[in-house]
Parts: C-alpha cells; sequence; structure tokens
C-alpha cells in the first residue's frame, strides 16, 4: 500500500488497513500489519473482495500466497525460470555447491554483500589454483576464491586507451559490468535487496552456493591470457559478456581461447550474443564450441500510476529513481504530438508535464524525443506508445532521475480524451511499483543481437535465450554511490544466468560435457510463454512469434535441463570437420586445436551433430535439384541433415519423431522412430526439408518450427530442436 495516501482520520496504517479490509465485507480478515519491513498487509479474501481492494485508494499490489516455505524472489529472475528451493534444479544439485564459475569481465566489488562467503565451504588446495589479486588478499573467502588482472597488453603495446588504467581485479567500470554479472551467475544471498524500492526482495545468483573467480582482460591478447589462466585454475564455467566485431573464427581471440576450454578441458563456455539487434547477423559471438546466448524479458514490470483530476488512474511503465518516489508531482499538463519540433518543446514545456505520442513503427529512442523533452525544464513526461515497453525505451529513466512515464495506446486515448473534456490538472504519483507474474514473458528484447553468424552461418545461432531485460544485479557503491544493486539490461545479463545453470547441470552431472550440457540445455528450452503461446519477438510491431534467428531454441528451463533423456553430443573431431568445410588452413586449424594432424583425420562436412537446424535454398530454384551433400552449403531444393542422439536417460527408451509443420516445406525423418536398449546408446536419423511452395523471381522467405523426439511406452521425456528455412542471401564474406 501508498502509506502516502493514507486518510487523515487514520492516526495509524493498521487502523487503515483493518478499515479497508472491514469495508469489503463480513467474512474478509486481516491477518497481518507490516510497517517495518513493507507497508501493507495480508489479508484471507476472495478475488472478488480482492478486486475491491485493488480499486481503493493507495493500492499499489498483490501476490498470492504460495503453499509451503517461502521462497524468496538477481531478485527474481531466478525464479522465473523455476529455481525455487523447495524442489527441481536447486535441491538436486544443492544450489551448484562446489562449481566453480569464472567470469571474463571488467572486474569485481568484493565488499558487495553478494560475495559474502556465509554459508559457503572453502575450496580444496587441490581442486583450486587460483590467486587474489587484490593487494589486501582478505577480500577474497570462500565464494570470491580468485580475482586477476591481465593488462599487459595495454602496457606492453603503448596502447593509450588502456595504458597503466587497471591496477587491480577491483571493478572501476562506470556500470559496474562485472560485479552484476558475477553477482547475477552466482551471487548469495542478500535480504532486502532493491534499486530505489524497486525490484524488492532477496537477491541471488542462478548458482547461489557456486564460487567466482574473476579475470579482469583489457585487450585482445589480454583475453586469451585471462581464458588460459582460468582454465589452468580449475574453473567448470566461463562467462564471457564480451566479444569481437565478427572477426573469423582463427583471428577471434576469444574462439581461439575457448575450443580448447570447452572441446579438449570441458570447460563450459557461455558468451553473450551482443546487443546489436533487431537486424539479422549482428551476432558478436557467434562460435560453434560455446553457448551463444539471447536476452529475453521476464515476468515483472516497473510501474507508476498517472492520476487525473476526474478520478480516473491509468497505470504506466517507469523506472524514475527520485528520491522522493512515492510523492505526487502535479504540473499543467500538455500534448505536444510527437515532440519533434525542438523549438515548440523548449517553448511551452517548462515546468509541465508533456504528452508525446510515438509516430507509428518510429520510436522514441530513434528520434531522440527523450532528449528533447528531458532537456526542456520539464516536470515531467508522458509517453504514449503503440507497442511493448522495451529496454531502450527505458534508458532515459534510469539513467537520469527523471519523472517518464510510459503510456499503453489505449490508455493514452483516455489521458487524450480527458485534456479535450477538462480543464482540470492531473498530477502523477506512485512511482517505484513492481509487479510480478505479469503476462506475456518471456519475450525476445528487442537490442538482443540476431543469427546468423557472420562466421559460421550453417550452425544455427544464437543457441538460447535467458533472462536479460531489466535484471538487478550488483553493483559497486561507496559514500558517494550508496546503492548497492542496480537494474539494467542486455545479453550481459542473460549470459551469466545460462553460465549458473551450466554449474547447476555440471554439478548434477560431473561427467557430461560441454557439448552435451550446451544439448540438454537447447533440447528442453521453452518455445511457449507464460501464456501457453509461441515466445514473441518484441521487436517487431505485430508481435509475431520469433524464430530461431531470434531466440534459438527458446527460454531456459533448468529443471528439464537436468535430465534431457537424448543428447546430441560432440568431440574434436566433428568440429575440425566443420572448419575443413569452411576452407579454413591447415595452420588456421592448428591454432584452435592445437593438433597438426586433427585436419587430415577428419572428412569435411557442415553438418555438424548440433540441436539445432539451419537450412539455406535458392533464391531461385529448379523442381529438379538434387539434393545437397553434407560437405556443400545446404543451398539446394532438398536439403538432408545427419545426426546422432546419445541416450543420457535410465535404460530402455523408445522416441518418435514429431515436427511442427513450416509453411511452404515438406519435412520429413529416417527413421521416425528410435529405440534405445541402454544408457550411453547412439543412434542416428536423416532430417530432410523440401521446399514444395514455388517461389516467385526474388521473392524472400524464413520459416521457421521445431522437430521434437516425444518418448513414448512409459516415458516422458521431449527432445526439441529448432529449424529455421530460408533463401535469405545471408553475407558469409567471413566464412
Amino acid at each position: 500500500m501508498d502509506t502516502t495516501t493514507m486518510p487523515k482520520p487514520f492516526v495509524d496504517s493498521h487502523q487503515w488497513y483493518l478499515a479497508t479490509v472491514s469495508s469489503i465485507s463480513s467474512t474478509a480478515r486481516l491477518v497481518y500489519s507490516y510497517s517495518h519491513v513493507i507497508d501493507g498487509f495480508s489479508a484471507a479474501m476472495t478475488p472478488l473482495e480482492l478486486s475491491y481492494v485493488q480499486r481503493s485508494p493507495g493500492y499499489l499490489y498483490s501476490t498470492k500466497l504460495r503453499n509451503g516455505p517461502i521462497e524468496y524472489a538477481t531478485t527474481h529472475s531466478p525464479e522465473f525460470l523455476g529455481l525455487t528451493g523447495c524442489s527441481g534444479a536447486w535441491e538436486v544439485s544443492n544450489y551448484g555447491e562446489g562449481m566453480i564459475i569464472g567470469l571474463v569481465d571488467t572486474g569485481i566489488w568484493p565488499e558487495s554483500p553478494s560475495f559474502s562467503d556465509h554459508g559457503m565451504n572453502p575450496l580444496p588446495a587441490a581442486r583450486w589454483k587460483g590467486e587474489c589479486g587484490f593487494s589486501n588478499r582478505s577480500l577474497c573467502n570462500n565464494k570470491l576464491v580468485g580475482a586477476q588482472v591481465f593488462d599487459k597488453a595495454g602496457n606492453v603495446f603503448n596502447i593509450s586507451t588502456t595504458k597503466g588504467k587497471v591496477i587491480s581485479p577491483r571493478d572501476n567500470n562506470p556500470e559496474g559490468h562485472g560485479t552484476k554479472t558475477s553477482s547475477i551467475a552466482a551471487g548469495n544471498f542478500v535480504d532486502g535487496a532493491s534499486y530505489h524500492g524497486y525490484a524488492p526482495g532477496t537477491a541471488r545468483g542462478v548458482a547461489p552456493k557456486a564460487h567466482v573467480a574473476m579475470y579482469v582482460a583489457v585487450e585482445d591478447s589480454d583475453f586469451i591470457a585471462a581464458i588460459d589462466r582460468a582454465v589452468g585454475d580449475g574453473v567448470d564455467v566461463l562467462s564471457i559478456s564480451m566479444g569481437m566485431d565478427q572477426p573469423p573464427l582463427y583471428e577471434d581471440p576469444i574462439a581461439l581461447s575457448t575450443f580448447a576450454a570447452a572441446v579438449e578441458k570441458n570447460v563450459f563456455v557461455a558468451l553473450a550474443a551482443g546487443n546489436n539487434g533487431p537486424s539479422h547477423q549482428t551476432l558478436s559471438n557467434g562460435i560453434p564450441w560455446v553457448l551463444t546466448v539471447a536476452a529475453g524479458t521476464i515476468d515483472r514490470q516497473f510501474q507508476a500510476v498517472v492520476e487525473l483530476g476526474n478520478g480516473v488512474s491509468v497505470i504506466g511503465s517507469s523506472l524514475y529513481r527520485g528520491r522522493q518516489l512515492s510523492s505526487v508531482i502535479q504540473a499543467p499538463i500538455i500534448f505536444l504530438g510527437d515532440c519533434l519540433n525542438i523549438a515548440e518543446i523548449r517553448n511551452k514545456s517548462k515546468g509541465k508535464i508533456v504528452v508525446c505520442q510515438e509516430e507509428e513503427k518510429k520510436n522514441f529512442t530513434e528520434h531522440k524525443r527523450f532528449d528533447n523533452v528531458l532537456f526542456s525544464g520539464a516536470a515531467g513526461s508522458l509517453f504514449i506508445i503503440n507497442r511493448t515497453i522495451t529496454d531502450r525505451e527505458f534508458a532515459p529513466t534510469y539513467e537520469h532521475p527523471y519523472p517518464g512515464v510510459f503510456i499503453a495506446l489505449e490508455d493514452g486515448e483516455i489521458i487524450k480524451r480527458y485534456l479535450n473534456s477538462s480543464n482540470a490538472e492531473p498530477k502523477t504519483s506512485r512511482f517505484g511499483i513492481t509487479k510480478l507474474n505479469t503476462k506475456p514473458a518471456a519475450g525476445v528484447a528487442a537490442f538482443s543481437s540476431r543469427g546468423p553468424s557472420v562466421r559460421c552461418p550453417y550452425v544455427l545461432k544464437p543457441d538460447i535465450m535467458g533472462p536479460g531485460s531489466m535484471i538487478l544485479g550488483a553493483t559497486p557503491f561507496g559514500p558517494e554511490f550508496p546503492q548497492q544493486f542496480e537494474i539494467d539490461y542486455g545479453t550481459s545479463f542473460s549470459c551469466p544466468h545460462l553460465a549458473g545453470v551450466a554449474a547447476i547441470i555440471k554439478r548434477t552431472h560431473p561427467d557430461w560435457s560441454t557439448a552435451a550440457v550446451r544439448s540438454a540445455m537447447m533440447t528442453t528450452a521453452d518455445a511457449l510463454d507464460n501464456t501457453g503461446q509461441p515466445i514473441r519477438d518484441l521487436a517487431n510491431w505485430s508481435h509475431t512469434p520469433a524464430t530461431g534467428l531470434e531466440m534459438g531454441a527458446g527460454q531456459v528451463n533448468p529443471t528439464k535441463a537436468l535430465d534431457p533423456g537424448l543428447v546430441y553430443d560432440l568431440n574434436t573431431s566433428d568440429y575440425v570437420s566443420l572448419l575443413c568445410a569452411l576452407n579454413f588452413t591447415s595452420k588456421q586449424i592448428k591454432a584452435l586445436t592445437r593438433s597438426s594432424s586433427a585436419a587430415n583425420r577428419s572428412n569435411p562436412s557442415l553438418d555438424l551433430n548440433y540441436p539445432s537446424f539451419i537450412a539455406f535454398f535458392d533464391r531461385n530454384y529448379s523442381t529438379s535439384s538434387s539434393s545437397s551433400s553434407s560437405s556443400c552449403p545446404p543451398d539446394h531444393q532438398i536439403v538432408r541433415f545427419h545426426r546422432t542422439l546419445t541416450n543420457v536417460g535410465e535404460g530402455t527408451a523408445c522416441y518418435r519423431a514429431v515436427f511442427t509443420p513450416l509453411k511452404g516445406f515438406s519435412i520429413s525423418v529416417l527413421p521416425e522412430e528410435l529405440e534405445f536398449k541402454e544408457q550411453g546408446e547412439k543412434l542416428s536419423y536423416d532430417l530432410l526439408i523440401e521446399r514444395v511452395d514455388p517461389v516467385r523471381d526474388n521473392e524472400t522467405f524464413l520459416a521457421s518450427g521445431y522437430i521434437k523426439w516425444t518418448e513414448f511406452d512409459g516415458g516422458n521425456h521431449v527432445v526439441q530442436s529448432p529449424i529455421v528455412a530460408t533463401n535469405i542471401n545471408f553475407n558469409n564474406s567471413h566464412v
């Protein structure tokens, strides 16, 4: 409840809450009044009675009591992924206990409560070889087991932008990037976390009992040194929320160093897809032997209430972080259309609440409307948008202490009608509202980079999606910056979510290869949102279903990933066959594999045994075209894939192939059933995709669907892989 709206006759909030509940019905009952930890109350009431409370003055939000012990909700994204203390992946893996997650990033703030070692067991000396690079070694502990800096490139090569700037592993990045990613992957439990009152709850990482090691890298060669040291130190998982501008694989220090880590040393590597969406082929890290992570939204919204002079209230989205969040901002209101006329805004908006409405299929960020209003002296702003709010629109309101509210189109019409019919002045108030369990979620964030990969378009990327929209993470703090947590967005923050999930899986299945871990995540990912509908692409104005080029296999499901039934496994020779088919020279392959004979042992093939499929077709094909071979780019009428599945379930299992229709295509599977007789057995199948609809000259198409191996005869596993079929001529000049 918003106590600033409590009527004056009440001497305390308890009396107010009691009167509110009593006025609803004789059956509703006040259970508790809260005034120290939250402002609000708990009560027993029916859904109908709750609806009356929701319309009463001061109401902010409510949540339904869950059966069993309290599960605290970075503060909500683990819960959104189904991670709770009573069951599922956390219980099975004991919160990732004993795993070591290494992060190559900007540093870490060791004083953050997220890196307290309360409840953490020490690592055996034989298990961990890392070092603590702080001058005060006591800053490392059983949670933060290591922190090192790799900055020699800037000094040795006299790179002026970095020379001499990094003196310790302490995170001096203005955004606290490394501190956030570390806390999201494996931060300890921190009660009472929030960002200026938003996202309140208990913060914790995806694998809260895993250990953290930070490796600060500055330049290209520093990255290799950092990853090299991390592997030598004994990390189990690497999370890298950085990337290069898509150089060829053999020139990319991350690709070079992660091949040995992931394929030879069995260190799981998660990389951020990048924040250059929504255009296709914008991936920063489309590397075949790592997990490339896209960013999605979660079921949490940050809200404000706009109160009109006629008593009508409209709820909008906001992250205004002013010092007096509960105060009322009351001022004259003015509608200035699309807010592109800078002169008009400067002349009319000072001291007023400015209402702006975006044009169809154009957004505020692209047209600088935020800045126009932000620097005009306006008291506040209401931005009417005709689509789902995205993170980039939020940016001005959380990067500046500015009272901006985003209003949906239908609510914006209410405000405009009010302005046309009344001279009363409205007021905006009640910022700082956090609403959970919103629908639909998840959706693909607009900023998330899309596939396919420039370096290797024949392996569908990104692989999977994790929470990366408005995520709470730990941040550097001090006397001038007392806030210990911040809300941020980007694939930088979806990536450590998946690193934490990898730690949970490796803790449960220590004998699995990194390819098996990746496959388990991908084939059990959720393709549907929390309304039961296909996950949507939020960059698309009509919010059409996302394809594998936007979200990979879908939203990660940690609990299902622990028991995938079947996996697509890979080894060094499989990757070398791919590199040969990409026309890598022997030297380039050796640079990646450290084996001069590797290329001689492999047959070239672009058909990697991967848990996803992307088929390329000619823009103008002939019905007499022959099927493609695995050693040539699959760009003919019929595309054939060969895959091998490994049974990681218990004993005998029977699976049947089911696939979603691809518009314009015919799909067949040979054989249609697979019968595994024992654990560890491998069986193969062929997937054939044929274009059956005629294509007009220069017509482009992109179709997306799934193949599902569904267990029957007593089993319940579903092994699902995304399929993308297209004739779009993506640029592959780096291949």
